[in-house]
């Protein structure tokens, strides 16, 4: 049986057993025939199916071992009175066919509590919807707007390049590929780049790198490969920072973006890591050079001289530090932390975050600390500031090509203490 609950207010139902094998039909038509007459023609089920006011009356029967049972279903338009007089007047049925049966009223539902869950399970559907929709309005208008804003803030350098407002006063510039590079580092709020569009540098850039700090950050592909070999070439890049493997700065995250530039190397330690050569640099090729005639003579000559003026040097310069274990353990500690320690003697003093290594060193004024283990790099910059804080040993994983050896300053790589 099929009742739809929405096409009337009431629904009768009945059970009905029967001393017998009867079918649907043989019940329908005793409904209909011992009813007929009983309550008035204003009750009459034909009359009331006529006007939709009495739905069809639903068999569901089965007959076992001889005998019947089922149960009979009516929907009814009426009103409660009327339902009820009917659906007491079903109860005098007593024969289906040949058969002796009873009928029994088992309930009288009210469809319309059917109706209100039907309409509050489409209410809440359309409820749910509305409310995705909003929000998704909602978000769509910020993105639209910051997009704007994002788009109002880019310039353009010189009347050419894409740039974040602030190129034209920063003292540190970060050299990019594109526009869109320009726009992400602009959404997580960094302002000073500047995007070189291609592998032909523009003289623009290569103007601006003679005057400020500059950073090139480029994708992790051989794209960016590419672009850090040309700005080698015909720019003064100080320091070189990449994007993941095979990710592109525009798709960069808050957080990854911090990373790469935290992480970001010297042009010189890059070049040596990649076994690159300075572009213009004859340094390797004159010290393969065989001498000229009369080189010899003039070779001889010269360590003599430098000899002499490097003398007075020697004997001011203090006995260098020797490499004690204790560093190499302290430096194994530390592998993968991006962390400094500032010892004294062999007693811990501080451990700070190497980002923040060149503040804490100007403000320590020779209050005892006297070495720097760290898990990076040592950089010229980080040679000049070391002695004025009374360093005297520096510990490093690795050292950048330095332009000059320090004085009284005693620098051990990994490689040196292994």
């Amino acid at each position: 049986m099929n009742i739809d609950p929405t096409s009337s207010k009431y629904v009768i139902k009945a059970s009905i057993r029967a001393n017998g094998v009867v079918n649907k039909s043989d019940v329908v038509g005793a409904v209909f025939g011992q009813t007929e007459g009983l309550l008035g023609d204003e009750l009459d089920l034909r009359d009331l199916q006529k006007s939709g006011r009495m739905g069809r009356v639903e068999v569901d029967i089965r007959s076992d071992k001889g005998k019947s049972t089922g149960e009979i279903v009516i929907s009814s338009s009426m009103d409660q009175v009327e339902t009820s007089v009917f659906a007491a007047a079903l109860e005098t049925v007593e024969r289906v066919g040949p058969c002796k049966a009873t009928v029994k009223v088992t309930s009288l539902d009210d469809s319309r509590a059917t109706k209100r869950e039907v309409i509050i399970e489409r209410a809440r559907s359309l409820l749910i919807s509305l409310i995705k929709d909003s929000r998704s309005a909602g978000s769509n208008i910020t993105d639209t707007v910051r997009q704007v804003l994002q788009t109002e803030e880019i310039v353009r350098y010189k009347g050419k390049l894409p740039a974040g407002p602030n190129v034209e006063s920063s003292d540190a510039v970060i050299v990019v590929e594109g526009r869109g590079d320009v726009l992400n580092l602009l959404r997580h709020g960094i302002k000073n780049s500047v995007a070189v569009e291609g592998t032909n540098v523009p003289k623009e850039v290569v103007g601006l790198s003679k005057e400020r700090t500059v950073t090139a950050f480029v994708d992790g592909d051989r794209g960016g490969e590419m672009i850090i070999q040309e700005l080698l070439q015909v720019a003064e890049i100080d320091f070189i920072a990449r994007a993941p493997d095979n990710t592109e700065v525009e798709h960069l995250t808050h957080k990854q973006i911090m990373k790469s530039l935290r992480d970001k190397v010297t042009a010189e330690l890059f070049m040596e890591q990649n076994k690159w050569a300075r572009p213009g640099s004859n340094s390797k090729a004159s010290a393969k050079k065989p001498p000229a005639k009369g080189g010899k003579a003039k070779a001889a000559k010269k360590p003599a001289k430098e000899a002499k003026a490097a003398a007075p040097a020697s004997e001011a310069k203090p006995e260098p530090a020797v490499a004690s274990p204790h560093f190499l353990e302290q430096l194994d500690q530390l592998d993968g932390s991006k962390n400094a320690r500032l010892l004294m003697g062999e007693e811990l003093a501080d451990e700070v975050l190497i980002v923040g290594l060149p503040e804490i060193l100007e403000s320590h004024k020779n209050n005892g600390v006297d070495t720097l283990i760290m898990d990076g790099v040592i950089t010229p910059h980080l040679v000049d500031l070391a002695p004025k804080a009374g360093i005297k040993t520096i510990v490093a994983k690795g050292k950048a090509v330095l332009p000059r050896e320090p004085i009284g300053l005693s620098l051990f790589t990994r490689d040196d203490l292994a």
